[in-house]
């Protein structure tokens, strides 16, 4: 049994997921730390705010990213030994996003200037702006390629502190919502900015005059998932903007603590995805049996460890809610009962979009995310006059109950085929 024990701890891959998963504690206790002390010093109205702030970024971010995230990821994977073609993806990848960013900034501006829903929180949202340049920065697209999880680790642990730090010093008062944001983006590019500067030294890279026909290519190739994406986003985080524009911000400050509280697996899932996918896409690649049984391993304990947890979360509901300090806790209590249905339809969905994508099915991921998106959204609209805040929840429900069955009846065969293998 001690062999036992001792061969599992010394296994390079069970380290590497130790590593990573001690990383990730930070995104999951940091909304522990700061929620319920913005919400006690800003209130849930200017919390609200800072929620719709924050989204909007977040929908921006993914322009910046142009499907690194996945793309750049697996093509990073596969060409892990090749140094010389690693540091060509790296810089045409950045060369292109940089021209992206410019343009998303220049247009953001102007956007919060000059249209008056924006106007009216305009130092929010240009404050908001630094979350895009950390995004640029970030590169943990290319760690996760190489599977470097001690850096991504390094990384994330440095933007949480210095988030943390910063909010607890300068949110002192209910106006001071409008740094929250910021703090946020000042953590992501003094933590991104070190990372990129190691990575650079490590693998030898040297900056280089990137074509324009290179980037053209770069973004012509890369456009179907960056559209895909784009719809990805717009699901994650158009419902609190929508509660806001169509509602109040007192709605979006009640969704935004709810969904902050299922956020903790939400992200947890999402991390893991990313901790999986390119271990996924390689194996796939050049073993496909073994990848699908890795593949089972994962995302079936991942499962049952995110049941475990909504679970305590449905009996515990009210003791849930009370911690981020919120006036409605009732109401609140009787939403998360709702809410806790989205991570466990999450921990089946996404394992599933990881072979959807890792067989490169990269068509049909995009059109079905597509039209999944818009219907969602419009679902969203119509009812919210009718269920309010519980309307959002209902539509994000039934969308993951969809996305489930499109990604079976698209990899059915194949994962058939492989399991019988």
């Amino acid at each position: 049994m001690f062999h036992k024990l001792k061969s599992i701890f010394s296994n390079l891959q069970f380290q590497k997921l130790f590593v990573y998963g001690f990383g990730q504690l930070f995104n999951l206790v940091t909304p522990l730390l700061i929620v319920p002390y913005i919400v006690g010093i800003c209130g849930e109205e200017n919390f609200g705010k800072v929620a719709v702030g924050m989204a909007l970024s977040f929908f921006l971010i993914v322009f910046i990213d142009y499907g690194s995230d996945l793309v750049g990821v697996r093509e990073i994977s596969i060409n892990r030994n090749n140094n010389e073609a690693l540091q060509k993806i790296v810089m045409i990848s950045y060369m292109s996003r940089f021209l992206i960013l410019l343009f998303i900034l220049l247009f953001s501006v102007g956007l919060f200037l000059t249209i008056p829903y924006f106007k009216a929180e305009k130092t929010l949202f240009l404050f908001g702006l630094p979350i895009l340049i950390g995004q640029f920065l970030n590169p943990t697209w290319f760690l996760q390629g190489v599977e470097n999880v001690r850096w991504i680790t390094f990384s994330n642990i440095i933007s949480k502190i210095i988030y943390l730090l910063g909010v607890f010093l300068m949110v002192k008062s209910a106006s001071d919502y409008i740094y929250v944001n910021f703090l946020w983006g000042l953590g992501m590019i003094l933590a991104n900015t070190l990372m990129l500067i190691l990575i650079f030294k490590k693998h030898s890279f040297s900056f280089y005059s990137v074509t324009t026909v290179e980037i053209t290519k770069f973004l012509k190739n890369d456009f179907s998932m960056f559209s895909s994406q784009i719809f990805v986003a717009l699901q994650l985080n158009t419902p609190v903007m929508v509660l806001s524009f169509f509602g109040n911000n007192l709605m979006a400050g009640q969704y935004k603590i709810v969904e902050q509280i299922i956020v903790i697996f939400k992200t947890y899932i999402f991390l893991f995805f990313n901790y999986v996918f390119p271990k996924v896409c390689y194996l796939l690649e050049r073993n496909p049996t073994k990848g699908i049984r890795n593949w089972q391993l994962y995302n079936g304990f991942n499962f049952v460890f995110v049941l475990f947890g909504m679970l305590l979360f449905y009996f515990f509901s009210y003791d849930v809610v009370s911690y981020f300090n919120p006036t409605n806790r009732y109401v609140l209590s009787s939403l998360l009962n709702v809410a806790i249905l989205i991570p466990i339809l999450l921990a089946v969905s996404i394992p599933l979009k990881q072979l959807v994508l890792g067989w490169n099915y990269k068509r049909f991921y995009v059109r079905i995310t597509s039209v999944m998106v818009i219907l969602n959204l419009l679902a969203i609209i119509i009812i919210l006059p009718y269920y309010k805040v519980y309307g959002v929840f209902y539509s994000l429900i039934a969308s993951e109950v969809l996305m489930i069955l499109f990604y079976l009846i698209c990899i059915r065969k194949k994962l058939f085929f492989k399991e019988n293998a």
